[in-house]
């Protein structure tokens, strides 16, 4: 039984490339992606496998990192962490006016609540006084089965461009017409993501601004078409040292999930298996966890590091005094 439950944000600071192998289209290595919808996604093994690489050198003792991550080379017990995949909450797409906007859709939105719902036990309230902590009206609202809405946008949006008695966005190469009557709901779910998804400290207070009024809410189908074709496909080539040209079977292309790309993971904690650590609560350990990631703030996922590929920030939800005060 998991007690100690947390959302971690991960935010794509470089292009990350998380391999899904060798493709059979015209991609040679292309990303994880979910089978039935094609969004991307992070695989849950190789991310556990990067945050354990960051906890190595991080000053925490190896009897707390095996409690927390298992064994390396052995099978004598279990991690106490379970986390899963990482998915897709907010995509950055090229936009004629504001330079970029972040879209998402109802689809990844009814996800994400029902994952906030997991592990925040308030949320399963729609009692108003409970949404200073999570929207979950505003967010709801967003998941409205409205087929003839192609787009929802936030009042003060920075990439409105009004065309007479429209309102549209161009994203890409593509003009969508924007219905705003669901604009409140949207300023909501912006302001929640901008003060929660974000690092709080002042680094980040551009991008804060930033989301809370270039969010975007596309259709599922819309959202599906921008997340296959508006990633980065970078195309490689080996040089030969001795003829200086490209070597035969050298160049291939590599696709990459755009900086500013925002995905998030489920992580939580049961009571360590390890009888030398067993004094150690799961509070104790998901607290250390926790802190010493918060600490680190930006770890490697994906290949190519030495290509500056894959540097991703993290951040919980929720918040460490915020989740005492939960449990009061």
């Amino acid at each position: 039984m998991f007690k100690e439950k947390k959302i971690m944000f991960l935010i794509a600071e470089t292009p990350v490339h998380a391999g899904s192998g060798s493709g059979i289209g015209v991609i040679d290595l292309p990303i994880q992606r979910e089978r039935h919808t094609d969004f991307p996604k992070i695989e849950s093994s190789g991310l556990k496998g990067c945050l354990r690489d960051a906890f190595k050198d991080s000053g925490v003792g190896q009897t707390i990192i095996n409690a927390i991550f298992g064994p390396e080379n052995s099978g004598d017990y279990a991690g106490a962490m379970a986390i899963t995949d990482a998915r897709i909450l907010l995509f950055p797409v090229k936009s004629l006016k504001g330079v970029f906007a972040w879209i998402t859709c109802p689809m990844v939105i009814e996800r994400f609540v029902r994952d906030v719902m997991m592990i925040d036990k308030n949320t399963k309230s729609e009692n108003p006084a409970n949404e200073s902590q999570f929207p979950i009206r505003a967010f709801a609202s967003l998941v409205k089965d409205d087929k003839s809405q192609k787009a929802k946008i936030t009042s003060i949006c920075g990439v409105l461009i009004n065309s007479g008695n429209s309102k549209k966005i161009v994203l890409e190469e593509f003009s969508i017409e924007v219905k705003d009557s669901e604009s409140k709901e949207v300023d909501g779910v912006a302001g929640w993501l901008s003060e929660n998804v974000l690092p709080s400290d002042s680094f980040y207070e551009f991008w804060r601004s930033k989301l809370n009024k270039d969010l975007v809410v596309v259709d599922d189908d819309t959202f599906a078409q921008f997340v296959s074709n508006s990633t980065e496909v970078v195309t490689r080539v080996r040089i030969s040292d001795e003829t200086g040209t490209a070597e035969g079977g050298g160049l291939w292309t590599e696709e990459y999930l755009p900086q500013d790309t925002i995905l998030y993971s489920l992580v939580m904690f049961r009571n360590a298996r390890n009888s030398s650590a067993q004094s150690e609560g799961n509070s104790t350990l998901c607290s250390t966890f926790v802190s010493k990631l918060s600490e680190i703030r930006v770890i490697q996922v994906g290949g190519n590091a030495t290509t500056g590929k894959g540097f991703v920030r993290v951040n919980f939800y929720p918040h460490q005094n915020q989740n005492k005060h939960q449990n009061q």
